[in-house]
């Protein structure tokens, strides 16, 4: 055995340690491999292939690799390649591909014809998911849905599939919107409309093919007889329908090696299921469990302050993630007076760089990189975008601000009006305003609507003065134009009743404002302005593609997962960002948003800088929890204390008639939940509270649920 070790040393000048060779060794039977940072998992994976090749004389095709994404099972097939240049290819294929497979094998088996909804490049297809979603939400709402709900959207029903919840549930689980699941329901029944057809989307791949093999002993048979040795990478980031479908193919032989870390599970959002992972010794009972906890990736300081942060969450395995790296210099905090500031130091910082590959500008929301888009655009220096975010340019919310400026250009433009009028504080029915756009009018929008329609003193008043705003506007700069829409026209304050009524996080749309604003602060006029935008727009889609030369990367945190940078910068942390008072109400959702944030620490080689904000339109910020634990951490190097508790943000005013003591709660007791709405208490311990909310029951916070008053109690 030793002497496949030392062969692939003198070849390849790859030495393993001591839990990787265990890893490579452990070949029947199930495994998990939990595999920290930086740890060398893609390496001991192809290790362990090989070592079945060429000491267990494992027939390649009898060999399977699963991975997470195309681009992961590309790179493993290049470095298979590289590594194991004389023996034939490995079948390495997405879960999605493979259950693509199966799908298909079974539907022609039962004789029926399908249609795919997304991803046929070979053909436009009649129908695709987006467009029945759309067509759907209309019906259903009475209303066009924005880019946002019908994202969201397709992300809920993503999330039903994955965690194989019945169809008789969906209407009963929390969706992002009123009647999500009544909309879910409705293209699903529109996907099997015609009988012995269907119509599929990606989902449906893995929900048809974890049928297929449950159901269908001899197509079960006739998959799982393929393969006698299979592995799956990034498994934390399996829904609970990808590990049936693994766990039908391995039912036979059981040699499945499953690599993984549960501190990375950042996808729970649509699906994922890390928990399934905590009880993979219950599932494979005679499993054997590995850890690979050196880092070879990170300094000393990094490694080992990741190490303690990550230790604050409780559903975990234990692990102790170790390096023997030099340090290279203490984890850098900053918190600056405002986001110009931050993202001045930021540039003038990349500036400076000399290897800008090397380079990362981290953040959770897409949100936070325009401006660094903008900057970085102007200033001329070259950046790719991990996850390009060129939605931000086709916004509503842009559209809007464009539309309100367009109007001051021609003021007889009806059909301009008829967008914005809808936009400003005055609630006019749209039957007023079809009535306006058919009637036979000309001249000033403003004048001719006041005749026409039957309004009350106070709409009176308010048109009129928003007529004398039009009168001025077209000789302002843009920044100033957008100010006077925010606050004049009242636009801020219709947008705020939106979000109500539709469930938007209204310090999202207001981000998108503030950005605009910040981008037209360099510009003259309007004309200017929507020029700039295009311009970005085009960067950003330029920015997808990996550039030929040096460029610094803007990614989310968790589209980052995997990669490595020498000096990664995490912006925006601030409380309400990481984690989001969504995050904060929920203890699972909690967890994740601490291990999205170790993963951004995480991506760093050598510096690693956490940087934060002090005020945003006036209002004081404060740092992100998380900083404030890594802070502590720092101080604090040898002990591991609790944090202790942070006065709640006062920019969201407590409830004087939320519960704020424990002795008010007791079990059986219904309560609405300030995010996640009626539910009933099931049970309090000592940190936590559980409630059941329709189908779903959430373990919260009972701290985080008594200092911020987040309960009311419901009078029976």
């Amino acid at each position: 055995m030793n002497d496949f070790f030392e062969r692939k040393k003198r070849e390849l000048g790859i030495e393993l340690n001591d839990v990787q060779k265990e890893a490579v060794k452990k070949t029947e039977g199930p495994l998990l491999l939990l595999a920290c940072p930086g740890s060398g998992k893609t390496t001991t994976m192809i290790m362990r292939i090989g070592y079945l090749l060429e000491e267990k004389k494992v027939p390649a095709s009898r060999i399977k690799a699963i991975t997470f994404s195309r681009a992961s099972a590309r790179d493993m097939a290049e470095r298979y390649e590289r590594f194991f240049p004389v023996h034939p290819p490995i079948d390495f294929s997405t879960i999605h591909s493979l259950a693509f497979q199966i799908t298909r094998t079974y539907l022609k088996k039962t004789g029926t014809s399908f249609e795919l909804l997304e991803g046929n490049k070979r053909e436009r297809p009649a129908q695709t998911k987006s467009l029945m979603l759309k067509e759907l939400y209309r019906k259903t709402m009475q209303e066009e849905g924005t880019e946002d709900d019908l994202k969201a959207l397709q992300t809920f029903i993503s999330f039903l599939k994955n965690r194989m919840i019945p169809y008789s549930q969906w209407e009963e689980v929390k969706g992002p919107f009123h009647k999500a699941g009544t909309i879910a329901l409705k293209y699903e029944q529109a996907k099997s409309r015609t009988n012995g057809h269907l119509l599929l989307d990606f989902d449906d791949m893995l929900t048809i093919a974890e049928q297929a093999l449950r159901s269908d002993a001899g197509l079960a048979e006739s998959f799982s007889s393929r393969y006698d040795y299979l592995l799956t990478d990034e498994s934390q980031d399996t829904s609970l329908v990808q590990h049936k479908i693994i766990e039908h193919l391995v039912k036979a032989h059981r040699n499945l090696c499953v690599v993984a870390d549960d501190d990375q599970s950042i996808y729970t959002w649509r699906g994922a299921d890390p928990d399934y992972l905590l009880d993979f010794q219950k599932v494979y009972p005679h499993a054997s469990l590995l850890k690979m906890e050196r880092n070879y990736r990170s300094s000393k300081d990094i490694v080992e302050t990741a190490a303690k942060f990550i230790t604050r969450n409780k559903m975990r395995y234990e692990k102790a993630m170790h390096t023997t790296n030099d340090t290279a210099g203490p984890i850098v905090l900053r918190s600056f007076d405002s986001p110009k500031e931050q993202l001045e130091y930021v540039t003038y910082e990349v500036l400076n760089e000399k290897n800008l590959n090397e380079v990362a500008i981290l953040f959770r929301n897409n949100s936070s990189s325009t401006l660094f888009v903008n900057e970085l655009h102007r200033r001329g220096i070259p950046f790719y975008m991990k996850d390009a975010d060129d939605q931000f340019f086709s916004h509503w919310i842009v559209e809007d601000i464009l539309n309100f400026m367009r109007l001051s250009f021609n003021v007889e433009r009806k059909d301009i009006f008829s967008k914005v009028i809808m936009k400003m504080n005055v609630f006019v029915s749209r039957h007023m305003v079809s009535q306006f756009m058919n009637a036979q009018t000309t001249g000033n929008v403003f004048e001719s609507f006041l005749r026409m329609t039957d309004l009350k003193k106070s709409q009176i008043d308010k048109l009129e003065h928003y007529q004398a705003i039009y009168d001025k506007m077209a000789s302002m700069r843009p920044a100033q134009v957008i100010r006077l829409i925010r606050y004049e026209l009242e636009y801020e304050d219709a947008l705020k009743g939106r979000a109500e009524k539709f469930g938007y996080r209204i310090e999202n749309l207001i981000g998108i404002l503030d950005t605009l604003e910040s981008i037209a602060s360099q510009l003259r006029t309007m004309v200017e302005f929507a020029n700039r935008l295009k311009e970005l727009e085009t960067a950003v889609a330029e920015a997808k593609y990996a550039p030929k030369g040096d460029a610094v990367t803007l990614s989310t945190f968790h589209s980052a997962k995997g990669l490595e940078f020498s000096r990664v910068f995490m912006i925006d942390l601030v409380q309400g960002i990481i984690p989001s008072e969504e995050d904060e109400g929920d203890l699972a959702s909690l967890e994740e948003a601490r291990r999205l944030f170790y993963v951004g620490m995480t991506r760093a080689k050598r510096r690693l800088e956490l940087l934060s904000y002090r005020t945003l339109d006036g209002k004081t910020k404060e740092d992100s929890k998380f900083m404030n634990e890594v802070r502590g951490i720092l101080m604090n190097p040898d002990e591991l204390k609790k944090p202790k508790l942070k006065k709640a943000d006062l920019s969201i005013p407590l409830d004087p008639d939320g519960v704020g003591e424990r002795k008010e709660l007791a079990e059986g007791m219904i309560v609405t939940h300030r995010v996640f709405g009626r539910g009933v208490i099931e049970s309090i311990g000592e940190e936590d509270i559980q409630i059941r909310f329709g189908e779903t029951v959430k373990r919260l916070s009972l701290e985080m649920i008594l200092s911020r008053r987040l309960l009311k109690v419901m009078e029976v």
